[in-house]
């Protein structure tokens, strides 16, 4: 009767630490994968960075700001994979605030990777530095320096200086599959 009943305690013990264990996030996993967000630069290379196996999220005219709400309600679903590329900052200028907020909001557990921007715009310099400053903070933040590869390539742009013709998109996705 004895040994029963200690074995009831201990499955019972068991049962309930697979229950509470089961519900941690660290234990479910993060899913693997590639999750890159960003603006019309990205989403011009869109085709050559998913034919690199990278999930993409890209839209005109995003801001460095929406980043954070996107990457919180990924991550709650279970959707965010642990490595997270953002490209942003094109049209606008970056709040450092932002760039630690998203750190937090993905995780310890994930790669964030920043990829710095390259657009004829007073706020570039400030934004890049404000990127670089936020992987300094945080040991899991990294930076892709796209900035510092395509300035003196002016056959990978538009007129614009910053849209990707078809050999700056196929460069930008080798850089980030290399980087990644």
């Amino acid at each position: 009767m004895r040994s029963f009943r200690s074995l009831r305690v201990v499955l019972g013990t068991l049962i309930a630490a697979i229950v509470v264990l089961s519900g941690s996030p660290a234990l479910a996993g993060i899913p693997a994968g590639r999750y890159a967000i960003g603006d019309s630069v990205m989403l011009g290379a869109r085709d050559d960075l998913i034919a690199r196996g990278f999930r993409v999220n890209a839209q005109v005219s995003r801001q460095f700001r929406d980043v954070v709400p996107l990457v919180r309600e990924l991550a709650a679903g279970g959707h965010l994979p642990v490595n997270v590329i953002v490209h942003l900052g094109t049209n606008g200028a970056i709040n450092g605030d932002d760039c630690d907020r998203l750190v937090r909001v993905a995780g310890p557990d994930r790669r964030i990777f920043l990829v710095t921007v390259k657009v004829p715009r007073p706020y570039r310099d400030p934004n890049n530095a404000r990127l670089s400053a936020c992987a300094h903070r945080h040991d899991n933040v990294s930076i892709i320096d796209w900035y510092a590869l395509s300035r003196y390539h002016t056959g990978w742009f538009y007129s614009d200086g910053y849209h990707l013709r078809p050999v700056g998109r196929h460069a930008y996705a080798a850089l980030l599959d290399r980087s990644v």
